[in-house]
């Protein structure tokens, strides 16, 4: 009596591998661009965060009272530089100092993000932000921008 030996032949093994070369060569690109979905989705999280600073900060400015006020002390002691007056400035961080110090920043350095004093003030991501991706900050508005052109 024979046996008979049971397995795969070389044709069913080429055509697995091909197929699995097909789908690796449609799935890769996908996968290649997680990086720039990740460091775009990081500057909006930055700038979301910019703007939570300029609303406490200036929501703290106008529960005070005093619109000649320069300065807004945070509840933790943090002393905030601010627009004085009735205007689009009324209690809004003034500049990189005044928002550098609204969002924790350490030198030029703000939890990830590197910045320039502006105005406006410009910040970027310290893993490959450019000029087109990044946050903007209008010191004399409080206004935040993205720009997530080549993250």
């Amino acid at each position: 009596m024979t046996q008979q030996q049971r397995g795969f032949t070389l044709i069913e093994l080429v055509v697995v591998i091909v197929i699995l070369g097909i789908l690796a060569a449609t799935a890769l690109p996908r996968f290649v661009n997680l990086q720039t979905d990740a460091r775009i989705a990081s500057v909006n999280g930055f700038a979301g965060g910019l703007r939570a600073a300029v609303a406490v900060i200036q929501s703290r400015w106008i529960v005070t009272g005093n619109n000649a006020a320069a300065t807004v002390t945070a509840a933790d002691g943090t002393i905030v530089a601010v627009g004085t007056g009735t205007g689009t400035s009324g209690g809004v961080p003034t500049g990189a100092a005044g928002i550098g110090t609204a969002m924790r920043c350490s030198g030029t350095d703000c939890g990830g993000f590197l910045y320039t004093a502006g105005p406006p003030t410009y910040f970027w991501p310290t893993n490959g932000g450019s000029a087109t991706c990044g946050a903007t900050y209008d010191g004399a508005t409080g206004n935040v921008t993205v720009a997530t052109g080549t993250c």
